[in-house]
This record gives structure tokens, C-alpha cells and sequence, in this order.
């Protein structure tokens, strides 16, 4: 049976739906193709508007899932005719879908987190098995249902009696640590915000989907008292198991923030959300990685110069690199991470870590639309 398998990942920052065709026949797995394609504006619009409650959203969450699926299709057929192959040839599609809440533990013990995604479109549109849902199991076996890639990491990254931390910049941030030992010596849990914020200051007043290179927020003056107020969030002080997304950390978090701060320029507020995610990732790294773990970042702020210099200072002894460095470009790892969740769905094979994610013990996740 064929090992290849494709994954897709459209994250918290919603600038894009990038996808990999990876084969899993040999001990390393071996990237076949990448590709990705830009999140068309309008639907950026809708599954940022369908972060909160509001009027006919089950209708509208609906065709905005299917709008999301024909942007999935499209990546899908751009890494089949790039790597020659058709259909057939897959095994299976990892499909996370679009995040648009995520409230684990929350209301009535249990919780629930929610993918927007039409799988069995998906499956009809490229004729290949979909695998998709894989939070909602962890979060029913009483976990966070995040981070699910720590296990990923381990397989990919991890080395017998090397320490190697993982942190991906996405919207959201998150850590792994990976002890020199085995699989049960990992930890993984969510920082706080990557990009979101970042992202979503810039666009507001600067027009840009993202600050390039971090060049803007560099340009300006980080303000203390802003940075204190942020960083005096509960969250940051909780230790893991933790997850967390737009849920928490949006534009009225930040609006909060300001109110309470004297007038801040709108570059000093850049300046002052990039060290909010530096310091709040470097604290993490600190606290939790050892001091001989090297530190691989991954993820679209893996790309952002000024962050990257940040947590090179904030974290000096520890070399900071991405993860090119073991062969996945920063904005493969997660959608790769899902093509071997997918793996572990179709083997029947756990992909979460009670340990990294709480969740009362190891599971299989995902639910199967065959093609």
C-alpha cells in the first residue's frame, strides 16, 4: 500500500492554505512536493467575522467551508501535477480545516474545539481518502486538543541524547521540548500569541497582511507600561497543559490593553506586540527547555527577521536557527505534521501525548471519508 500521504494546514494567521505531498516509506520521511495558495480576501473576511457569534452563522460557516475546501482542492492538484502522480497514488489527505473556536474544558466540563471544513467535499472533489477532526477526540478524552504536533516533532526532529526545543511562530505560538531520552520526555503547550496580533495591527493601519521582516515593528519604540499590561495576562503565568487562539488573544484583548495605557503611536504598539511574542516565547524557552537544547523555529514569524533577532538576544545562549536546518522550510512543518497525523489515523495509531495535551491517555484521532 502506497505511503504517500498529503497534508494540509490553514492557520491562525488565515494568509494562506499551504500543502505537502510527503512519503513515509522510508525511516525519514521525504517531501515529494510543496505548494500553497493565498486565502482569498472575502474569505479571510468571513472565517475572521465567524471568530465571534453573529447573525445566520451556522449558514454562513457552512459555505464558508466549502469555499475553504475548493482553495484546499487547489493546493491538492498543484502538488499532484508536481510530483506527477494522480489520485491514486495517495494514501490519504490530513485536513485540519480552519479553527474558528476553541474552548476545551470550557462551560460543561468537556468543551469543544471546531474546524471549519467539508471533508466529504473534499474527498469528492480529489478522489483521495480525507482525514480531518483530529482535536475533537483529545478534547472528549478531557484535553486540550492542542498542540498536536509534539508527537510530529519527536519523529522528525527528535535525537537520542540530543535536546532540541521546536517553536512555531504561526498565529499562535507554541513549544516543544524534547527530552534526549524517549517519547514520554516531551512537552508541548502554547505560549501565547505568534503573528495574530502582529498581523492584525499591521493590516489595520498599514494596509499589509503582515509586517515583512518585521521591518515596522523595528522602526519603532517598544513601550514598557504597554508590555507590562499585556504580559500581566493569566494565561502566561499558567503552566501546561495550555492551549489557547483567537478565542483569547484578538483586537478587543488589545483594545483592552491600550485603554488602559497612556497614547501609545500605532508603530510604538508594533514594536511592543513583537516583544510581547518574544518575550512571552522566550520565557517559555527558558523556563521549560534546557539550557543545552538548541532551538528550531518554524512557522510564518520564522521568516520575520526582527523576531528572530529578538529571540536570539533574549535567549543567548542557545543557538537560534529554523527548521531548514533539518530539512522542512519553516511554513512545511505543520502542514506536513498533518499528513502524519493522517498516517497515524489510517494505521490506527495514537497522535496526541496525554502528557503534552491532558487528555486522560493516548488516542487515535480523526474521522475517515474515503474517497
Amino acid at each position: 500500500m502506497t505511503e504517500l500521504y498529503l497534508g494540509l494546514m490553514s492557520g491562525t494567521s488565515l494568509d494562506g492554505v499551504d500543502g505537502v505531498l510527503v512519503d513515509f516509506s522510508k525511516a525519514q520521511l521525504t517531501l515529494v512536493a510543496a505548494a500553497s495558495a493565498p486565502m482569498p480576501p472575502a474569505l479571510r473576511q468571513e472565517l475572521l467575522n465567524l471568530n465571534q457569534s453573529g447573525g445566520n452563522e451556522l449558514h454562513r460557516a457552512a459555505l464558508a467551508a466549502n469555499a475553504l475546501v475548493r482553495t484546499y482542492a487547489e493546493v491538492v492538484n498543484a502538488l499532484l501535477k508536481q510530483a506527477g502522480v494522480g489520485p491514486a497514488a495517495v494514501r490519504a489527505i490530513g485536513a485540519h480545516g480552519q479553527t474558528v473556536r476553541h474552548q476545551p474544558q470550557a462551560f460543561d466540563g468537556t468543551g469543544y474545539t471546531l474546524q471549519l471544513n467539508n471533508a466529504a467535499l473534499l474527498a469528492e472533489l480529489c478522489g483521495i481518502d480525507v482525514i480531518t477532526d483530529f482535536r475533537s477526540r483529545d478534547v472528549a478524552a478531557g484535553g486540550q486538543g492542542a498542540p498536536l504536533v509534539p508527537a510530529f516533532h519527536y519523529a522528525v526532529f527528535g535525537r537520542r541524547g540530543a535536546e532540541v526545543a521546536i517553536l512555531n511562530l504561526g498565529g499562535m505560538a507554541n513549544l516543544t521540548v524534547l527530552g534526549a531520552a524517549d517519547e514520554g520526555d516531551i512537552l508541548g503547550f502554547d505560549c501565547g500569541p505568534g503573528n495574530v496580533l502582529l498581523d492584525a495591527w499591521c493590516l489595520q493601519h498599514q494596509g499589509e497582511p503582515f509586517d515583512r521582516d518585521g521591518t515596522w515593528a523595528a522602526s519603532g519604540q517598544v513601550n514598557t507600561e504597554l508590555l507590562r499590561r499585556m504580559l500581566a495576562e493569566p494565561f502566561f503565568a499558567q503552566g501546561p497543559p495550555k492551549s489557547t487562539g483567537r478565542d483569547l488573544f484578538n483586537p478587543p484583548w488589545l483594545a483592552a490593553a491600550l485603554s488602559q495605557s497612556a497614547a501609545v503611536s500605532v508603530v510604538d504598539v508594533q514594536a511592543s506586540l513583537a516583544e510581547l511574542t518574544a518575550q512571552s516565547c522566550a520565557d517559555a524557552v527558558r523556563t521549560y527547555a534546557p539550557a543545552s537544547s538548541e532551538l528550531l523555529v518554524c512557522g510564518g514569524g520564522a521568516y520575520n527577521q526582527h523576531l528572530m533577532q529578538r529571540l536570539q538576544v533574549l535567549l543567548p545562549t542557545r543557538k537560534v536557527s529554523d527548521t531548514r536546518l533539518r530539512g522542512l522550510a519553516p511554513l512545511q512543518v505543520e502542514a506536513a505534521a498533518f499528513a502524519w497525523l493522517a498516517r497515524q489515523t489510517v494505521r490506527r495509531e495514537p497522535g496526541n501525548l496525554k502528557k503534552v495535551t491532558g487528555a486522560r491517555g493516548a488516542r487515535v484521532l480523526g474521522a475517515i471519508y474515503p474517497a
